[in-house]
């Protein structure tokens, strides 16, 4: 099973590396598990659930 552990650092800056490549399929994820540290970092883990739904048109 696919598993994602992100880690969130509360900083904010200009630029960045993408984490998934751009054309990819929507895709859902459940969050399985989230901790965060004293410093203020969040870990999420989060696992493929299939296809993303959505609960209104995109194209709004």
């Amino acid at each position: 099973m696919t598993r994602y552990h992100l880690q969130f650092f509360p900083v904010v800056l200009g630029a960045g590396q993408r984490l998934f490549d751009d054309g990819g399929l929507p895709t859902s994820f459940e969050l399985t598990g989230s901790a965060t540290t004293e410093s203020g970092i969040a870990m999420h883990t989060y696992r493929l659930t299939g296809r993303a739904s959505y609960a209104f048109a995109l194209d709004e």
